[in-house]
């Protein structure tokens, strides 16, 4: 009579009662003890599929005058080893519906019956027309969102709720196709579990972490180029020769993902060499780019072989914790090109959230540029740079401090400003100049371009109108012009007007 050692896929898949029940298995059944202890921790954290299958797959092999018994094993050993052990040594079969379980069960010369575990509904049943992502929970009715970034719907496919067994059978499904090399198991904890299933990114959820059992998918539906975002030129020149640290910051679901994806393959179709940083790993690049594993691989492993392989351009796909800000601001600092995703509701956000884990004036040489996405497109771009200045709406000449400029990139007018006073960080932002103000300016230009030939400048400084004169003009402006001048000041609300030397 032949002797069957299922292992533990086998009977949470239900596979066993299965086998039993079409008559495949007609011997002794034996079920190892740390099976029986593994299935015991996850009833006592709510999960009893695995304890109900067994008992199903007990009476189905009664039923059929079959034996099913209980083998004491080495409590240390690992079920799938003590399992091949005992096989081996006694020419058993192996059951399971684990592809790598059984393909090295078969390299060992142990005999196996596998089967795929039979599921009715895959996950790849939920995902049409237009699906961003799926949302399954034991007791809820199927839901899914549809649409694209920014424009998209909640939907509950049906009244009926969720079973626990059904979305276990999904759950084993996936597990089974990531081993069998369709994808791979990022992480896998006592509550929660994240795979990466070909496009799909999937992260499961187990009580006591979560309330009951819930599996969550998202899916790219977008694969879109650099030029297909149809940015300007100025943006283009840039990205291509000069941006070297940039944040693509926006809400979630908003496409900034599929921009750095797009960003990615622009500069490998360059000829550069990228990589990425990734928790999980789920771009869709082409296999020249080399994808590092945030969750397996800790922040100075990553550190090293970034500075060893020496890529120009590291993607990171996303900040969250400190960590991941200094390892960003570390590698930059080294000479690696850097593209980060942040979660941000305003680009100003983005930028602010290396505050405190850097310092202030360390910020420009960090980051350079800043992509600030909504809808699925590229709704704001902003550039960094450190100036000496009096902070906007301070006054006295011996405030001038460092000070870090955030300016809209296409325009080039400045829209925050960041420094230090005292021991606190302020971010100003800086109001937009009013149609009275734009009129006084236009009057002063007009003013000075029609009495003297020589370059000039002309600043706002708070309450304070500074013009900027060459020597040679100097003595004319002050002489000739400067009450004119300070009327047209006034009339714009500024209680001074300084001419000064250009230096």
């Amino acid at each position: 009579m032949e002797t069957y050692l299922p292992d533990e896929v086998a009977v949470e898949s239900g596979l066993l009662s299965r086998l039993i029940l079409d008559g495949r298995i007609k011997g002794r059944i034996l079920i190892h003890s740390s099976i029986i202890r593994r299935l015991e921790r996850k009833a006592l954290n709510g999960d009893f599929r695995g304890l109900e299958e067994l008992e199903n797959a007990r009476r189905s092999a009664e039923n059929l005058g079959l034996k099913l018994e209980i083998l004491n094993g080495d409590p240390n050993l690992d079920p799938k080893e003590a399992l091949r052990e005992l096989a081996f040594k006694n020419n058993s079969i192996i059951v399971t519906s684990d592809y790598v379980s059984a393909a090295i069960a078969k390299a060992l010369g142990i005999r196996v019956l596998y089967e795929k575990a039979k599921v009715e509904r895959c996950l790849d049943a939920f995902f049409k027309d237009g699906v961003m992502s799926v949302h399954l929970k034991e007791g809820l009715p199927p839901r899914v969102k549809k649409g694209k970034p920014g424009k998209w719907t909640f939907e509950v496919l049906h009244d009926k709720p969720l079973l626990r067994k059904d979305l276990e059978d999904i759950i084993n499904d996936i597990l089974s196709r990531a081993r069998a090399g369709e994808g791979f198991i990022e992480t896998d904890r006592n509550g929660s579990t994240i795979i990466q299933l070909g496009a799909y990114r999937i992260v499961i959820t187990r009580p006591p972490f979560s309330d009951g059992l819930e599996l969550t998918a998202v899916r790219p539906i977008v694969y879109r180029h650099l030029e297909d975002y149809n940015l300007p030129s100025k943006l283009l020149k840039r990205l291509s020769e000069q941006a070297e640290g940039i944040l693509i910051a926006g809400a979630p679901g908003m496409g900034k993902s599929t921009f750095a994806q797009a960003l990615a393959e622009f500069y490998l179709r360059g000829g550069k060499i990228v990589k990425t940083i990734e928790a999980p790993r789920d771009l869709q690049l082409p296999d020249e780019v080399t994808q590092y594993s945030k969750v397996v691989g800790d922040s100075q492993e990553i550190h090293d072989v970034l500075l060893l392989s020496r890529p120009d351009y590291t993607i990171f796909d996303e900040m969250r914790d400190t960590d991941d800000f200094k390892l960003y601001a570390d590698l930059r600092l080294s000479g690696v090109g850097m593209v980060g995703v942040v979660h941000a509701t305003t680009a100003i956000d983005a930028i602010q959230r290396f505050i405190g884990r850097v310092e202030l004036g360390m910020i420009p040489s960090i980051i350079d540029t800043v992509i600030f996405m909504r809808d699925g497109e590229v709704a704001k771009v902003h550039s960094v740079e450190s100036v000496v200045k009096v902070p906007h709406g301070l006054k006295e000449a011996d405030l001038a401090r460092p000070v870090v400029v955030v300016r809209d990139f296409l325009t080039e007018e400045p829209e925050y400003e960041m420094y230090v006073f005292g021991e606190k960080t302020f971010v100003v932002p800086i109001k937009r100049k009013s149609s009275r103000e734009q009129m006084m300016l236009n009057s002063v230009n007009a003013l000075l371009r029609r009495h003297i030939e020589d370059e000039y400048r002309v600043e706002v400084n708070g309450n304070v109108l500074e013009i900027y004169v060459s020597k040679e003009s100097y003595s004319t402006v002050t002489k000739k012009y400067l009450r004119k001048l300070e009327r047209i000041g006034r009339k714009a609300g500024f209680t001074e007007v300084s001419v000064r030397v250009m230096d």
